[in-house]
């Protein structure tokens, strides 16, 4: 995972010197709750954003967009995240300031790497870096050293990662700033545990959790515990990893974190497999399934009220531009008003004189054209607008039902792993436990055909593909709603690979289906079944 330093800490600080206003409070307190409720926080941060702007308040409201920026790419909606941190860098840039500038920075580098775009995320850590050089920042440098070192850990460029991870721990020991320094001993230790070098991996962790209970920081110090269980087990030490795991377990039960306990149980259900005591190594498996099935719940929701939000947000917009408009159009019909009292009036003079009757007649003419052409514009351009919003509209639906499709194959394939391991199980000589484990496999079998999953995925699938599932029953009136879910994953484009795993059944089965589906679409043996149905 890659562990970053947004502004939040540096908004907390700023608030604890009492330098913050009100508006800059409710900015922090949104940060605060953004994790567990997305759109509450999302909400919050419109509000105080729209009163910056009418207050003309540009480090407000770029604060504002650092944040909203953020939970959007929390909740993986990247266009609009990017949207956000880009404004955000226009003001913090134009308004000199360059802490909050690096920071956004900083998100943005940590943005385009997960969207797999390494040198923007570079080129971002680079300015940011440079930022926080020329004001002496040195916590804000070795956040963005240690970051550009986790980009050289996953290119497995260990030599680099060491070297920038040793120049963050120099940065951040230097300032004094433990939790800082916890952080790159974290990383440190992750990079010897992916060399195999377990004890130093060890030895790293071990300092990174010293140097957490010095700041008294339990919910970071559960994930470093449960990695000392990872390494004791991977060298063997069973008992002594089942301890650690423990602990790790515990802690994440006295804060609450439903993350840290899935990954903990399932770790203990490792160790107990380890030590071939099936009963418990079931026990944890399940429990690490029942709260991997909790969070991916949760997530849900979030999800769906994240979503509510963004659209009353969108929908809010659109009446403010509506508005403004018809604004618009009043005051062109007022000017147009005063215009034709300005012509009765000189209509009126013009009596008194032939000459200039025919010169004021002739600019009332050419201004009421200007007038009719001016009006003729702006509808061209209103119309212009709404094309634009439209088509990024159905973008954004089409991004949401490629991360609903992208969630429904991470769970499946869970499912599967799980349903792998206990399979092999059953095969197991010990008979006691095949009744028990099979029951499971069945229950992860329905899983896979969860009714209520494919009715959120067809949903969204209308909503971007509107009249598909019409226009394709008038190819076969015998369809099923199994020939209609794989005409859909076939329609969005998905691998083989994954329809296999989003449907439950081997590749070779999908391969029945793609050959019975032709046969009832009347598609001849030398045209291809995607492009037919993408070309509906």
């Amino acid at each position: 995972m890659l562990r970053v330093f947004y502004p939040l800490a540096f908004v907390i600080s700023m608030m604890l010197c009492g330098k913050l206003c009100a508006q800059d409070k409710e900015i922090a307190v949104a940060a605060q709750i953004s994790q567990q409720h997305p759109d509450s926080a999302l909400i919050i941060l419109k509000k105080i954003s729209a009163g910056a702007i009418e207050r003309k308040d540009g480090l407000t409201e770029g604060m504002c967009m650092q944040q909203m920026g953020q939970i959007c790419y929390n909740q993986g909606h990247y266009a609009q995240a990017l949207e956000y941190y880009l404004r955000a860098d226009k003001i913090f840039s134009s308004d000199n300031h360059p802490d909050l500038q690096a920071a956004n920075l900083g998100q943005m580098g940590v943005f385009y790497y997960y969207n797999k775009q390494l040198g923007r995320s570079r080129a971002m850590y680079n300015k940011a870096l440079a930022i926080y050089r020329r004001n002496n920042n040195m916590v804000g440098q070795a956040g963005i050293l240690g970051n550009i070192g986790h980009l050289y850990e996953k290119q497995h460029r260990y030599d680099s990662a060491f070297y920038y991870q040793n120049l963050a721990l120099k940065n951040y020991t230097q300032a004094n700033y433990k939790k800082g320094a916890a952080k790159i001993y974290e990383n440190l230790g992750s990079i010897y545990e992916d060399l195999a070098k377990y004890d130093s991996a060890y030895a790293s962790f071990n300092r990174s959790l010293q140097l957490y209970k010095e700041e008294n920081n339990e919910v970071a110090s559960i994930e470093v515990v449960n990695n000392l269980g990872d390494i004791l087990r991977k060298t063997g030490h069973y008992a002594e990893s089942i301890m650690e795991t423990r602990k790790a377990m515990a802690l994440a039960q006295k804060t609450g974190n439903t993350y840290q306990l899935a990954s903990s149980t399932k770790d203990l259900g490792k160790a107990y497999q380890l030590m071939n005591r099936m009963d418990s190594a079931f026990h944890y498996a399940e429990l690490s399934r029942k709260y991997s099935l909790e969070i991916y719940s949760r997530e849900g929701a979030n999800q769906t009220a994240f979503l509510q939000v963004l659209y009353d947000m969108d929908k809010k917009s659109n009446e403010i531009t509506r508005l403004n408009n018809i604004r618009k159009v009043n005051y062109i019909i007022t000017a147009a008003g005063v215009i034709v009292l300005l012509l009765v009036v000189a209509l009126g003079v013009v009596v008194f004189s032939r000459q200039r009757l025919k010169i004021k007649d002739q600019h009332a003419l050419a201004r009421q054209k200007e007038a009719e052409h001016q009006v003729m514009q702006l509808q061209l351009e209103n119309q212009r607008l709404e094309e634009e919003s439209l088509k990024q509209q159905l973008e954004l639906k089409g991004r949401e039902l490629s991360s609903h499709t992208l969630n429904l194959i991470r769970n499946n394939q869970l499912l599967e792993q799980m349903r792998s391991t206990l399979q092999a199980m059953v095969k197991d000589d010990k008979r006691d436990q095949k009744k028990q484990m099979q029951q499971i496999i069945l229950q992860i079998n329905d899983s896979f055909n969860h009714e209520q999953h494919w009715k959120e995925f067809t949903a969204a699938f209308e909503q971007v593909h509107q009249q598909f599932f019409e226009n394709i029953k008038k190819y076969s009136s015998d369809l099923t709603s199994a020939d209609m879910r794989l005409i859909a994953l076939l329609r969005i484009n998905l691998s083989s690979e994954d329809i296999a795993t989003l449907l439950g059944i081997s590749t070779d089965s999908l391969r029945v289906s793609r050959y019975r589906l032709r046969k009832k679409l009347n598609i001849g043996q030398g045209d291809n079944l995607t492009a037919f149905i993408q070309s509906l």
